[in-house]
């Protein structure tokens, strides 16, 4: 237990406090982002956008710039999603779960592959060197940015791609000895099985809904 409070607590030694503090923020609002999505509640885009706005500070002091990249990314799309959300007709949600048709998943292909070249793109402009840990960056960064896409329209497909990338991320800010985000990750990956869970279950009854309609009374 002592190793493992120790990992988390050694990066941030030297750490500026106000950076502490930032993280502990970001960590706080993106997990209650998850929650909030997980329950198909609209605050999961004012929460979510507090979180990927100090992240992408975050990240570009770090000089992840594939992550800041993405970051940016998640802080537009909740702008859209926020948007999207909030549709109503006759005080009803206009977008409601579902699955993702063959379109869907070919927009989801070309969003995943072309997200990989502009995040490599991004990395060549700030003159990086790409090493191993910044191929398995930009290959999330592709998973994310999809993902995001897929919660903005609510499909279930999203909490899929959330699942693989999350479990990716985990060793990878581990490796990089960003304990608090490491967590995150973890905590994330946890709440994204959770939400595919309830999303299937809420998009199972609206399939019987359909089927089988409600008797007027």
């Amino acid at each position: 237990m002592g190793q493992i409070l120790e990992f988390f607590f050694d990066a941030y030694r030297n750490t500026p406090t106000s950076f502490i503090i930032l993280e502990a923020i970001a960590f706080v609002f993106g997990i209650a982002s998850v929650v909030y999505a997980k329950k198909e509640n609209i605050l999961v885009y004012p929460t979510g956008l507090i979180a990927t706005t100090i992240t992408v500070y975050l990240l570009y002091k770090a000089q992840y710039f594939g992550d800041m990249t993405m970051n940016f990314y998640y802080s537009v799309m909740s702008i859209y999603g926020w948007y999207n959300w909030a549709r109503k007709d006759k005080n009803e949600p206009i977008v409601h779960i579902s699955r993702t048709n063959s379109k869907e998943k070919i927009i989801g292909i070309l969003l995943f592959a072309m997200t990989m070249v502009v995040t490599f793109l991004v990395y060549k402009a700030f003159d990086y060197e790409i090493q191993i840990v910044n191929y398995i960056d930009i290959f999330t960064s592709g998973l994310f940015f999809t993902a995001m896409w897929y919660m903005a329209t609510k499909k279930l497909e999203n909490w899929t791609l959330w699942i693989i990338a999350d479990v990716i991320t985990v060793p990878l800010y581990t490796y990089r000895g960003l304990g608090m985000l490491a967590l995150q990750y973890l905590i994330f990956t946890v709440l994204a099985v959770q939400g595919y869970i309830e999303w299937r279950k809420t998009l199972e009854e609206q399939n019987k809904n359909i089927t089988n309609p409600p008797l007027p009374t």
